[in-house]
């Protein structure tokens, strides 16, 4: 007999999410329901009738963790639009900080899945913020890395939260040599770091493959071995930095994406008849609760040929590097495999940036209305924004951004698990929810989503 049993709020990721879940006597997920309840940002709505230079700043507002992927996104969209090449130096240092933005976010991933996995050997879970060898000297690493990938960021792009350094033509300014040279330090530490953390968190990883249980709440959960697996595609546009419609051969095809509304999409109206007030924390939805998931949805669902996709770091392994596991253990050691790409990709770009060359278009044009689209590989997965600029100003805004593209596919990931273990399911793709925020509920009785913010 099936039942309906929901975790809300869902926890250790950015925003704020809930799972509604129809299960089996077994506790096995039979079908699975994961969408946004974050209050909306209205990005899209607030750059409507701003300039270039504006619209960047207000892209990069929409969360803190992922700034730097919104704020490059933004800016080539919109240099898209207009037809608008930058110089070489000024697109190294954007890659430049880009490398360093997934390299600290990934580190900070690690901090927020430890938990859920064991210590090597034993049935002691992982406190990344334990006192006790090995844990503490993995959390100083971790650390570390973050301080160094914040920093070089900080260097490249003006800030390391909301980069000041970018802008639409290029970059304001280029870096001293001094500053070059303080990067590349900073990348050859790194690189030794990421390595050692690349191996420790294999382990674990492969460790956790190989249990046949996990403990919930002072419970044996089984452990599938296919835990996260799913039929949808993959979708990536470069193993590193990304594509944009100026390119030659774009990576992305404006004509292959649709958008569909989540009453089209989620279950409907159902009353929870499952409870676990030992779930941690704080316990699962109380008996007798009404839910709508197709109208409490604050996400829109985007479908690629018709199909949701995956996006992320084992989309991009499985594209361009032969990347075939599958599920959600594949998802964390692809992200780990991801390590050392950063350090090596800042410091290729700093030995081919002249910190004398120009970093600023000579012609930035104003645009006619025409529509550009940039589709950045930030740390989640393929960060599309799309913009229509005439006269300097945009005339509409739209963002595709990487947690909105995997909440179908995980939503159908989520088959098969214990629903005691689906949290770990989406913590595998590292979920930002504030981006994937687009909707709002517009009446008191939270019945009908009645305003799509991405239209006119």
């Amino acid at each position: 007999m099936t039942k309906v049993v929901e975790i809300s709020p869902t926890t250790r990721h950015e925003g704020h999410s809930k799972l509604t879940l129809k299960v089996n006597d077994e506790g096995i997920v039979e079908r699975g329901d994961w969408l946004s309840t974050t209050p909306v940002r209205g990005i899209e709505k607030l750059a409507i009738g701003k300039t270039m230079d504006q619209v960047p700043k207000i892209a990069s507002r929409v969360c803190g963790i992922c700034p730097i992927a919104h704020t490059l996104a933004g800016i080539e969209a919109m240099e898209a639009s207009i037809g608008c090449e930058i110089p070489t130096d000024a697109k190294l240092l954007r890659v430049i900080l880009h490398a360093a933005n997934r390299l600290h976010s990934h580190a900070l991933h690690n901090v927020l899945i430890l938990p859920d996995f064991y210590i090597p050997g034993t049935e002691t879970k992982i406190n990344p913020f334990s006192r006790e060898q090995p844990l503490r000297s993995v959390a100083a690493r971790i650390f570390r890395i973050r301080e160094i990938a914040q920093t070089i960021g900080s260097v490249a792009g003006g800030e390391a939260i909301h980069p000041s350094n970018p802008r639409v033509g290029g970059m304001y300014r280029n870096v001293s040599p001094r500053a070059k040279k303080k990067m590349a330090d900073l990348a050859k530490e790194g690189l030794v770091l990421v390595h050692e953390q690349m191996e420790f968190m294999l382990e674990v990883t492969r460790n956790m493959q190989n249990r046949e249980f996990v403990e919930v709440a002072g419970k044996q959960i089984p452990l599938p071995k296919t835990l996260g697996y799913h039929n949808q595609g993959v979708m990536a546009t470069a193993p590193m930095y990304g594509s944009s419609s100026l390119d030659e051969k774009p990576m992305w095809d404006f004509t292959r994406w649709k958008e569909t509304r989540p009453w089209d999409w989620y279950m409907g109206e159902e009353t929870i008849d499952l409870e676990d007030p030992s779930y941690p924390i704080g316990g699962t939805t109380k008996v007798d609760t009404r839910v709508n998931p197709r109208m409490e949805a604050c996400n829109t669902v985007p479908t690629y040929d018709g199909q949701p996709v995956e996006v992320g770091p084992r989309a991009r392994l499985a594209t361009f590097k032969h990347f075939a596991e599958k599920g959600t253990f594949a998802q964390h050691i692809a992200r780990q495999m991801e390590y050392p790409d950063c350090c090596y990709t800042i410091l290729n770009c700093l030995d081919n940036l002249d910190t004398s060359g120009k970093v600023l278009a000579d012609n930035i044009p104003l645009g006619n209305g025409s529509m550009g689209w940039a589709a950045n590989e930030a740390p989640r997965g393929t960060d599309v924004h799309l913009a229509w600029v005439k006269d300097g100003r945009v005339l509409r805004y739209e963002m595709l951004v990487p947690t909105t593209w995997n909440f179908p596919t995980c939503s159908r990931a989520l088959t098969g698990a214990p629903w005691q273990i689906a949290e770990m399911v989406i913590r595998a793709y590292d979920p930002c929810v504030s981006c994937a925020t687009h909707m709002i509920v517009v009446n008191e009785e939270d019945r009908v989503v009645a305003q799509k913010l991405m239209q006119w």
